[in-house]
């Protein structure tokens, strides 16, 4: 008798359960790698905010302001203040926040920026001054 060539079931069924598998990891490591690239660009809009305070508006002015925006961080890329998700700063389900601390009149002594990570804790800045 001849024997039939070709793959039997239990051949064909691990194959398909290890490309199952390797799809999910694949899937897995594809949003984690996103998750971080979206950390990433919140912790570099934090950052651009916190030079602009520093830097420019309070070198500026002596104070640090109770609310920003792009009005009072001219110097400032306006698009840093929409997070990944698309919500801007001071919008209720935005990821950034900014606290002005101890202010009179709109003239702040201290301030505090924070942003919600999803792969860490929350990335906060406060003045140095």
């Amino acid at each position: 008798m001849k024997k039939a060539s070709g793959f039997t079931v239990i051949e064909l069924v691990v194959v398909i359960v290890f490309l199952g598998f390797a799809s999910i990891l694949l899937l897995y490591q594809k949003n984690n790698i996103q998750a971080s690239q979206r950390d990433e660009a919140r912790k570099t809009a934090i950052n651009a905010m916190y030079y602009n305070l520093e830097e420019v508006f309070y070198e500026k002015n002596s104070y640090y302001p109770a609310s920003i925006d792009s009005k009072t961080l001219r110097a400032m890329d306006p698009e840093l203040f929409t997070d990944p998700n698309g919500n801007k700063l001071g919008d209720p389900n935005s990821d950034y926040r900014y606290d002005g601390i101890d202010c009179e009149n709109d003239h702040c002594k201290s301030y505090k920026l924070i942003s919600r990570l999803e792969k860490e804790a929350d990335y906060i800045k406060t003045n140095r001054n």
